[in-house]
């Protein structure tokens, strides 16, 4: 089957136009003002004030560019990255440099203050084509979070990610085809490269089982105990105490999980694992398919007419809260009220949780049937993209609801923000198999297993049978300044494994002893050039493409990521729905890099900024128009 015709080019949010403004002669100021005075005052006034504009009109500047990202200690990835993108814009005649931030900071810049030029990072997670509707639709522009930070405006996406919610199989599969193939070629972003996600486990500490993730709720799950004396506890006694428990050691190189476990609070959240090992969803993804987590059961109603599916849910039997307090639907009711406005009507607009603004979307509303059953309405979507909402963490009403209130925080948010979304959640109250016993500020945190959570109390029921519950007592994650440390750390024994992802210079050496195991993982997440589409010179869409053109993926993998990573064009490159005008074959195909052996043709990639409507000075300059 061959893809279907794009459709004609729509309109996009721009303030530049795509062609070149008329070149005029330049003109000495001296001359000017000697020529006024030999004419006298004979000059007509429209004419002294052609003269005057012109007097003042600004000398064309160097195009000005800072391309923000974290420092090395933090992904140094991201770093060489965003260092060689500003070698590649010098070359080409842009004034730029490099701005590094902690990873807070930099997602609150691109995130809440929409104060960036170019960034280098990595998207969320991109496993289900139906995320790219909050982070490109023009509805989403002036939110917080992972809601289009680029203000990107078109309308032919727009309608296309309105479609692609509703259509079954085949249908939706072409929709998806086409909106790859505009995004690749409007670039609110440049999707460089799905990275391979490295981790270590030793092997006289535990026995992993399952999916290689390692670092992630189901396979902490499947983390076998091989050796409790090989653990940083002893062997389990009658009676369990600090001393003598199983403990297992992780390490981690973010260390803003110990400032925060609020599951709302994007600026805090690149990592969802431990949030989510303290928090339960409706129904979980395991083995590719969502199956029933927190609910036991899930049934799905014929669709109400014109309106989206409805499911009436039934939570399992003796859930509670980390504090004790029986989990009902009420609470699940509460979550997404919650989660689509953390003022709970408190202010003039609703103020949603960014985190999950995607997902809470699809849900037209939440009503308790009982103290253990919920139904959900869920606006036009098929079934398939509906079911995404289903995932979102379940938030405990009575430790949630009265964080409601207004908390300025100047300098986090624009405008009103809530409680909700800025406090540090310590401790935190889930009803997940793990819950919270202490931390260290940017040194440790320590989770214990949760014996009343239904994985460990044998209901397991729709759940395969690897998935029954933590073999350790204790999880312990140890905060790293690097991925060499982390790796010292594994290798020595001070360490079980490696939660955070090994740096790529930091994995041969891992493999090559016998006493540790590499797991590999590509991830969904692709580091990306983002663009501030609102302002100039990044409004203009053939700018962009210009800066494209200067990435060349393939050496930006086999010189930073040490080839543990596949260069991909599209977003959507790791869910194997794209379409093959973008397959990647060792170049861009729509904007291939102007050069070889990864050293630019300066003048080749001049002269896209010259087609795009810029000129240069005798200098070399890039000129602003």
């Amino acid at each position: 089957m061959t893809d279907p015709p794009d459709p004609p080019p729509t309109a996009e949010s721009t303030r530049d136009q795509d062609h070149p403004r008329e070149t005029r002669p330049t003109l000495d100021r001296r001359t000017l003002l000697g020529g006024l005075a030999s004419a006298g005052m004979a000059a007509t006034a429209g004419c002294a004030k052609k003269a005057h504009s012109m007097l003042n009109r600004p000398t064309p500047e160097q195009v000005s560019l800072s391309v923000k990202t974290v420092p090395a200690d933090d992904d140094p990835v991201a770093t060489r990255i965003a260092r060689y993108l500003v070698t590649r814009l010098q070359q080409v005649g842009i004034d730029a440099s490099v701005q590094l931030l902690r990873r807070e900071d930099l997602l609150i810049d691109v995130l809440f203050k929409q104060s960036f030029d170019l960034y280098v990072w990595r998207l969320p997670d991109l496993s289900d084509p139906d995320r790219l509707r909050s982070l490109l639709h023009s509805r989403f522009a002036v939110e917080p979070g992972w809601q289009n930070p680029f203000g990107y405006a078109n309308l032919g996406v727009d309608d296309l990610l309105t479609r692609q919610r509703r259509l079954p199989g085949s249908r939706r599969q072409r929709v998806l085809a086409t909106l790859q193939r505009q995004v690749a070629r409007t670039l609110p972003f440049v999707t460089i490269a799905f990275p391979s996600e490295v981790r270590a486990v030793r092997n006289d500490a535990v026995a992993h089982v399952g999916d290689p993730s390692l670092h992630s709720p189901l396979s902490y799950c499947r983390l076998d105990a091989t050796d409790p004396d090989a653990t940083t506890g002893a062997a389990e006694p009658e009676t369990t105490t600090e001393s003598d428990r199983r403990t297992l050691t992780a390490t981690l190189s973010d260390a803003r999980q110990t400032e925060s476990l609020n599951p709302l609070a994007t600026e805090y959240r690149d990592d969802w694992t431990i949030p989510e090992l303290l928090y339960d969803p409706l129904a979980r993804a395991v083995g590719g398919r969502l199956r029933p987590w927190l609910a036991r059961y899930v049934d799905w109603h014929s669709d109400a007419g014109d309106g989206g599916p409805v499911a009436t849910l039934t939570l399992r039997e003796g859930c509670t809260w980390h504090d004790g307090t029986p989990v009902t639907a009420d609470d699940v009711a509460f979550t997404y009220r919650f989660l689509s406005d953390t003022s709970l009507g408190r202010m003039e607009s609703p103020l949603p949780a960014p985190a999950f603004r995607g997902r809470t979307t699809l849900v037209d509303s939440a009503m308790p049937l009982d103290d253990r059953r919920v139904r959900l309405s869920f606006v036009p979507a098929s079934r398939r993209v509906a079911r995404r909402a289903l995932t979102v963490p379940i938030l405990p009403r009575h430790d949630w609801e009265d964080s409601s209130e207004q908390a300025n925080v100047p300098g986090v948010q624009n405008g009103p923000v809530t409680r909700a979304l800025v406090r540090d959640n310590f401790p935190p109250v889930g009803s997940g198999p793990l819950r919270y016993e202490s931390r260290k500020i940017r040194n440790s945190l320590t989770l214990v297993r949760n014996d009343e959570h239904f994985l460990h109390r044998g209901d397991t029921g729709g759940l395969p049978t690897a998935v029954d519950g933590f073999d350790v007592d204790a999880l312990r994650f140890r905060v790293v300044p690097s991925g060499a440390v982390a790796r010292d750390l594994v290798l020595d024994g001070e360490a079980d494994l490696s939660a955070s992802p090994l740096s790529p210079d930091a994995v041969r050496p891992v493999g090559e002893s016998n006493e540790v195991t590499l797991h590999v993982q590509e991830s969904h997440s692709p580091y990306h050039v983002g663009f501030d589409v609102r302002s100039a010179p990044l409004s203009n869409g053939r700018f962009r493409q210009a800066v494209a053109q200067l990435l060349d993926r393939t050496h930006i993998v086999d010189e930073f990521l040490d080839e543990f990573a596949r260069p991909a064009v599209s977003p959507l490159a790791a869910t194997g729905s794209v379409p093959a005008k973008l397959q990647w074959s060792g170049e861009d195909p729509l904007f291939p890099f102007p050069g070889s052996d990864g050293e630019l043709a300066v003048d080749r990639a001049r002269q896209a900024f010259v087609d795009a409507g810029y000129r240069y000075s005798d200098d070399g300059e890039l000129l602003a128009r």
